[in-house]
This record gives structure tokens, C-alpha cells and sequence, in this order.
């Protein structure tokens, strides 16, 4: 197949129809008319949002989307949606919040939904004094901040205070400026830019130095939402099971190698909800594992213990920032049945939603690891994924699956091996 010279140099690239671009990028790449075919699929998502929602579109990529079942939080009952390509999560969430329903299941309490805007200011002589200069202008530049957003002041939003602080850089002192805003409903990175740039000229002119970054925090410490859950140990395989978990939670405290595999875990549940909500993932996963070394060490996101009755009791604290206005919340259309799914009705309730699937989602892990071990479920799946790479389908990907897993052989090859012998009748 002829192909053409490659190079990435591509001009004028953006201003393309997506067909145009997938057309040059099937060529330059020789992409079969099958590749070109799938890679156009763009499934549930209309093509003018699609191209509208990034740059350089020339395809889709779907993930499935799943509904987690039995959790109950807050003495309320939801339908979770999951987005995950990692086999056993979905079932592995619905199991533990099967096992935590006790009483009002799992509780959880988020803080105001208030955002850090940050404001660097370099070039600064005096840096103390400015600093307080800053501060006696407090009320003139929240109010200058308020104006930006009428909207959000409408909804009972708005900047709330100004904290200032002094760091020493290479480059000599740096006076910080984080401005708070309370965003309600919306994850608010656009609306406290907006702010940070329009008061970042006031900034300037009390301080004489020159504001060299105007944007939000991903260190979300102002949103931290917390979840806990106690329930009889009889729920989890017994007591002598839910102590083995505590000392899984322990082994993660002191072995920050265990404390990120802990976490990772945890964000298994809470990231497969944001992906099935359009929020921004990036964000949140950054602020959590921020958090987690907040110390000085990186240490777990959640504790297990075991309590003075014999129960299992869970707890979980982190940043979360999500919404369920603006964005790709409200662009996405299996967004907005996601959020329909899981009827929350604001964007705190959201947070507490998905802290909850984490610490779920983290017991489902802990209590796999410590009885029958993790690959257990794991593997039971990857051979099914395995059969239908070799190309079984219907009834041959349970036969080749099942068969793969009784004999401790789950490999491609042996997928292969199975289904050839299938398809010429052979018996296995």
C-alpha cells in the first residue's frame, strides 16, 4: 500500500471538516476502510459536538458504561454510572455496597463548594508590607471579583475572602494571592480565572510587581468531602476477615508503595463516576493524590478499623471538585443521563456520591486481597476479554473462557487454540 510521506506538520489542520482530517490521517497512516469505518463511529455522540468539544477531532473512542447497584447513602438509594475499561470494578463496587447498607449505609458530608483561584505576583520589593497592603484592599477586590459573575451571585455564589501569603523562590519572594470562591453547582475553573485576571491588575498596581500567573488551584482544599461506613463483620466473611482488612488499611499507612496501589484503587470508583458524569478527571485525580501527601508522605486516602463491637468501620477524606452545570456536564449527552441516572440535585450531593464508591470500591479491594486474592475475579474476566480477542463469540466465549480458567491456562494463544478447535468441531 502506498503511503505518504509522514510528518506531523500538518497546516491548516483545524480548519478541516472531521472527514477531511480522518481522511489525511487514514492515508498518511494506511488505515484500512474497516479502521477508518470504526474509528468514525462516534456512537452516542453527535458529530457537531464532538468537533466542537476538542480540537482536531477525526474520531471516537467509546467506553462501556455501567450502572453500580446496592448503594445506599446518606438512608438514600442510588443507581451509580461507571465509566471503566478495568474489568471487575463495576461488580467489585456493587458487592461492597451490598455490604455496606447497614442502618443509612454509607454516610457522607461534603464542605461548601469553594474554589482557590491563585495570583502570583513576581518583581516585589518590600514583600511584607505589600502583603498587608493587599489585605487592607481585601473588601475593594472581592468586590471587583463579585462583579465578574452576576449569575453566580444570583445562585448565593461569589468570592468569599482573600488569603495572602509570602513564598522565597530562586527568583526572590513571591507574594501568593488565592482568592475563595464559593462556585456552587459548577466544578468553577473557568468562572475563578475569570476573576483572578480581572483583579490581578489591582493586585499590581498596590504591590509594584507583576502578576505572573492568574488561575485556579487543583489542590482543592476547600472542597474536601468525607465518608464513613460501619457495618457487623458477618457482612464481610466475619471477624477474623474484617481484622485482616484493618491490617491491609495499616500495611498502606506505613508504605506509601502500598499507600498508592491503596489509593489507586480508590480512584478506580470515584474517576469511573467522573468519567460518567463528563467531569474533569484530571483535576481530581491531581488534587487527591495531592492530598494524600499533604504530610510530607505519601499516605492512603481512607482507614479501616475494626471497633469495639466487632463492626468493620471505614473512613474516607478528600478534595473533590466536580459540577453538574457548564462544561462537558451539560454538553455531553450521555452526561446528562448519567446525572439523570444518579439524580443528584447539586453538585455537593455528587461529591458525596462518588466519596462514597471510592471507600466502597477500596473494601471491595482490601477484602479481595486479603481471602481469595485479587485475581482472582480479575482473571475470570480478562479470559472472556481474551476469548473475544481471539474472535469467539455467543456461546464459544463463556466455553473458551470457562475452559481457559478450569485448567489455569488464560492466555491469547491458548484463546486461539480453543476456538480452532471449536469451529472444526473438535471436543475440548
Amino acid at each position: 500500500m502506498y503511503m505518504p510521506e509522514r510528518s506531523s506538520r500538518i497546516q491548516g489542520f483545524y480548519k478541516l471538516p472531521m472527514s477531511e482530517r480522518l481522511r489525511i490521517i487514514a492515508e498518511m497512516s494506511g488505515l484500512t476502510g474497516d479502521e477508518v469505518k470504526t474509528l468514525s463511529n462516534l456512537g452516542n455522540l453527535p458529530v457537531e459536538i464532538a468537533d466542537s468539544m476538542i480540537e482536531n477531532v477525526v474520531g471516537g473512542m467509546t467506553y462501556p458504561f455501567a450502572i453500580a447497584t446496592n448503594f445506599k447513602i446518606n438512608g438514600v438509594d442510588y443507581l451509580v454510572p461507571m465509566v471503566i475499561e478495568e474489568t471487575s470494578v463495576v461488580a467489585a463496587a456493587s458487592n461492597a455496597a451490598r455490604m455496606l447498607r447497614y442502618g443509612e449505609g454509607i454516610r457522607a458530608e461534603a464542605g461548601p463548594q469553594e474554589m482557590i483561584s491563585q495570583i502570583h505576583i513576581v518583581n516585589v520589593t518590600a514583600p511584607q508590607y505589600k502583603a498587608m497592603r493587599i489585605i487592607e484592599a481585601k473588601q475593594e477586590i472581592l468586590e471587583h471579583a463579585k462583579q465578574q459573575d452576576p449569575t453566580l451571585l444570583k445562585y448565593g455564589g461569589g468570592p468569599r475572602d482573600l488569603e495572602v501569603r509570602i513564598a522565597d523562590s530562586r527568583m526572590g519572594p513571591v507574594i501568593i494571592v488565592h482568592l475563595i470562591v464559593d462556585v456552587r453547582d459548577a466544578m468553577g475553573a473557568n468562572t475563578v480565572n475569570t476573576m483572578a485576571e480581572a483583579v490581578a491588575p489591582m493586585l499590581e498596581k498596590i504591590t509594584g510587581g507583576q502578576a505572573r500567573l492568574r488561575i485556579v488551584s487543583n489542590y482543592a482544599t476547600r472542597r474536601i468531602v468525607r465518608a464513613w461506613a460501619r457495618t457487623p463483620s458477618d457482612e464481610v466473611g466475619g471477624l477474623d476477615v474484617a481484622r485482616k482488612i484493618m491490617e491491609a488499611s495499616i500495611l498502606a499507612e506505613i508504605d506509601p508503595y502500598r499507600a498508592v496501589t491503596h489509593n489507586k484503587g480508590i480512584m478506580n470508583g470515584i474517576i469511573a463516576v467522573a468519567l460518567a458524569t463528563a467531569q474533569d478527571h484530571r483535576a481530581i485525580e491531581a488534587g487527591a493524590h495531592a492530598y494524600a501527601s499533604r504530610t510530607g508522605c505519601y499516605k492512603p486516602l481512607s482507614y479501616w478499623e475494626v471497633d469495639e463491637q466487632g463492626f468493620l468501620v471505614g473512613s474516607i477524606e478528600l478534595p473533590l471538585q466536580v459540577g453538574i452545570v457548564g462544561g462537558a456536564t451539560r454538553v455531553h449527552p450521555v452526561a446528562k443521563i448519567a446525572l439523570k441516572i444518579l439524580n443528584v440535585k447539586t453538585a455537593k450531593e455528587l461529591s458525596e456520591v462518588m466519596a462514597a464508591v471510592g471507600l466502597a470500591q477500596n473494601l471491595a479491594a482490601l477484602r479481595a486481597l486479603v481471602t481469595e486474592g485479587i485475581q482472582k475475579g480479575h482473571m475470570r474476566l480478562h479470559a472472556r476479554n481474551l476469548a473475544i480477542m481471539a474472535g469467539a463469540t455467543g456461546d464459544l466465549i463463556d466455553k473458551i473462557s470457562e475452559k481457559m480458567i478450569s485448567e489455569g491456562r488464560i492466555r491469547y494463544d491458548y484463546a486461539k487454540e480453543l476456538l480452532e478447535k471449536y469451529l472444526r468441531g473438535e471436543s475440548t
